[in-house]
Parts: C-alpha cells; sequence; structure tokens
C-alpha cells in the first residue's frame, strides 16, 4: 500500500481529512480554478475526494489518484498532483496539477511532477504519461515542458468550457525519453 513519496523539499501522500482546509483555500482561488474544470471547490466536496482516496493506490486503473504535495519542514499541504492510469490499458497514464498561487513559480510543481513521473515509469512501469492543458494556460504549458513533456498535438476549439470554446494542447512523455532526457534518476 502507497505510503508517500520524497523530494529535497517536497512530501507527496495521500490526502486525509486534516487536508480539507488547506485544500479547499487554493483550490478556490480564482488563478487557481481559472483553467480547472471547477468554478468552486466546497469542503464537503474535498472531504469527500480524500475520503475516495483512502481506498486508492497510485495507478489503479480507471481512478484519478491525488497525491497530496507538502512542503517541508511544516509539512503544509500547498498543491496536489493527479495521476490516472487508463481503465483499458494499465500502461498508459495521465497527469494534472495545481498548486496554491503563493507557491507557484519557484520550481516546487516541477520537482512535484518530476516525482510523480519518476514513481510512473520506474515503480508503476508505465510506457507513456500525458497531460492536456488550456491552450491560454501559459505557466502549466512551461512547467510540462520544463519536465520533459513534448507538445504532440493542439486541438483547436475542442472543447466548451468555462462559456467559451476553447484550444487544448496534449503534452506526452514516453517511459524511454524520460530515462533518456533525464537520466532516469529523478
Amino acid at each position: 500500500m502507497f505510503t508517500s513519496l520524497e523530494t529535497p523539499r517536497l512530501l507527496l501522500r495521500r490526502f486525509s481529512t486534516q487536508d480539507v482546509d488547506a485544500f479547499v483555500s487554493y483550490r478556490n482561488e480564482p488563478a487557481v480554478a481559472r483553467y480547472q474544470s471547477w468554478e468552486t471547490f466546497t469542503p464537503d466536496e474535498a472531504a469527500e475526494m480524500a475520503r475516495l482516496q483512502v481506498s486508492l493506490d497510485p495507478g489503479t486503473p480507471g481512478a484519478w489518484f491525488q497525491f497530496a504535495v507538502a512542503l517541508r519542514p511544516d509539512l503544509e499541504i500547498i498543491g496536489d498532483v493527479g495521476l490516472y492510469v487508463d481503465a483499458d490499458d494499465h500502461r498508459l497514464g495521465e497527469v494534472g496539477f495545481s498548486f496554491a498561487s503563493r507557491y507557484q513559480g519557484k520550481g516546487l510543481a516541477c520537482e512535484a511532477l518530476l516525482e510523480v513521473l519518476r514513481f510512473s515509469f520506474a515503480s508503476l512501469g508505465l510506457h507513456r504519461v500525458k497531460a492536456v492543458v488550456d491552450r491560454r494556460n501559459d505557466p502549466a504549458v512551461r512547467l510540462l515542458r520544463r519536465s520533459g513533456f513534448r507538445q504532440e498535438a493542439l486541438f483547436l476549439q475542442h472543447v466548451w468550457f468555462k462559456g467559451a470554446w476553447c484550444d487544448e494542447y496534449v503534452f506526452a512523455i514516453l517511459a524511454n525519453e524520460w530515462k533518456e532526457a533525464l537520466g532516469g534518476t529523478r
């Protein structure tokens, strides 16, 4: 059963009910929610998500696992990285992420994402991990590129999103690309 992943500055672990207040706080920041599927995130929704995560492990086919990202040394929750493993082909994954505004631009999301990629390829044996991102979300696009992802597609007016047609990028990284680009050591 999964317990945690560690990096020099972060602890990535399962969500717990003690994380609800911090989770709701950053997920309700307008800048964080702007390119996400939600407008607001209630304490009840956060508590339900934490409750459902208890029975999951990362890599569970057909389910999103949200890694709570905690900053050392006080272990304050600053964001989350989600990992989805395809229900039909367990070698394919997808990632998503959200971080409190005050912790963006410090390399913390990149550190967390790289650790989730390391775990996905080295421990779960995934072959390919993708990310779908709103074309206007420049910080997320830069994060994906810094993390070794390459752009595979641009879908114009691909989804009706928050009252308008939205363009989406699809980024991906293969296990062998990750090993070559990052030396497989991260």
